[in-house]
């Protein structure tokens, strides 16, 4: 029997999918926020496999206080100009300086950032369109002894925080998180109109989801109000499509809805980012661990991206809730929606959490006692191998956002 403080009950709500109302947000990767999250998560993974390259061990650091500063633009059909660059200043806390070593952290953040963008924000060009700076303290010395204890195998915790997790998605939430991913993905690859910042909103009202669009255009692509008005249109067919895939619900899809044609007032853009003009961001303000912004579930208000992933509990245990979440899911048969959280207190060990809180709608005729020592058993060896989670954020194989 396990020695966690894991906690199995049933929950006395109806399941999200079964509520009346449900709103569910995701903001895409040209955002202004995610942009934020994008550029600390990467700077923290290019830091943790540099610690480790150079000493052996990952050293406190964390940068997920990031922010960004709109510029100006003036956009115009076939193309427009950047007038004031945008300003992201990556902040936050790094070990400069360990065992008679110098480690270059505020070089190392500067490239990981200028990698990141290049890659996933190609139309932003660095250092004319957006200006990166970066200011990192140097680390704190008590939370670097945390790191320094090479005897102990699981790191402890950093802070008295929690995590949450859900599962599995409603339609609606895959509908919102598969659609901006598939647009910024292979719609954009074919319709280079459409820019990076692409925010959707999901309303489900009884038995009709309602999709909202917000989708940057690119100017250079654009080359007149017709062209605009086709691309905004080939926007909203495509999301269509998408949405069929996951719902025999009836579905409408708007987009762009504040553009004005006859007044000339649309969403062009010369970047794709609304952080061309005007739209400030930061770091934990924009989807949560799972990729989303949902009301209509309990969600943890940490920033995931940007900390460090040996023993911020606002990092792991986010992470780790998802995935024991979709785990059960996947394993036990007879639940219809399930939450899990993880309370840490600051120096237990991250595998031992203050409670591992398991809560769950089952489906008719199944009883929580039916489930409870299949779901226990999951959350026990999920536990046990926390520090998987650690390996697998350095390695950038999981997402933050």
């Amino acid at each position: 029997m396990s020695e966690r403080n894991i906690r199995i009950e049933s929950v006395d709500r109806q399941a999200v999918e079964d509520q009346d109302v449900e709103i569910v947000e995701r903001k895409g990767i040209g955002h202004p926020d995610s942009i934020c999250d994008g550029i600390a998560e990467s700077v923290a993974g290019a830091l943790a496999r540099e610690y480790l390259d150079r000493v052996g061990e990952v050293l406190h650091f964390n940068t997920d206080e990031t922010q960004l500063v709109a510029g100006e633009a003036a956009p115009a059909f076939g193309g427009g100009e950047v007038v004031d660059p945008i300003y992201l200043l990556i902040v936050g806390r790094a070990t400069k300086h360990y065992e008679g070593q110098t480690i270059p952290a505020e070089t190392i953040a500067l490239r990981a950032a200028r990698e990141y963008l290049e890659s996933e924000i190609p139309q932003l060009t660095v250092g004319e369109d957006i200006v990166v700076d970066v200011k990192l303290g140097e680390g704190s010395g008590d939370l670097q002894e945390v790191f320094g204890e090479d005897e102990v195998s699981v790191p402890m915790a950093n802070d008295t925080s929690f995590g949450v997790g859900h599962a599995p998605l409603t339609e609606t939430e895959e509908i919102v998180h598969e659609t901006e991913r598939r647009l910024n993905g292979e719609y954009a690859e074919e319709n280079p109109a459409l820019g990076p910042d692409v925010k959707i909103m999901g309303k489900r009202e009884g038995d009709t989801i309602d999709v909202t669009v917000a989708a940057a255009m690119v100017d250079e692509y654009v080359p007149n109000m017709d062209g605009y008005v086709e691309a905004v249109e080939s926007v909203r067919e495509f999301v269509e499509s998408v949405a069929r895939e996951h719902t025999d619900r009836e579905v409408n899809v708007h987009v762009n809805t504040a553009d004005d044609y006859e007044e000339g007032s649309i969403y062009l853009t010369v970047t794709g980012t609304s952080a061309e003009q005007g739209d400030d961001g930061s770091v934990g303000r924009g989807n949560r661990a799972n990729g989303l912004i949902t009301p209509n579930r309990s969600m943890s208000m940490e920033a995931t991206s940007g900390k460090n992933p040996v023993n911020h509990i606002g990092k792991i245990y986010n992470l780790l809730s998802t995935e024991i979440a979709e785990e059960v899911v996947a394993e036990v048969d007879g639940i219809r929606d399930l939450r899990v959280r993880l309370l840490s207190q600051i120096g237990r060990p991250i595998d031992q959490p203050h409670v591992a809180d398991v809560q769950v709608v089952t489906d008719d005729g199944v009883a929580v006692s039916d489930v409870r020592a299949d779901v226990e058993a999951i959350v026990d060896q999920e536990l046990a191998d926390v520090t998987e989670i650690t390996r697998r954020v350095i390695e950038g194989e999981l997402s933050t956002f």
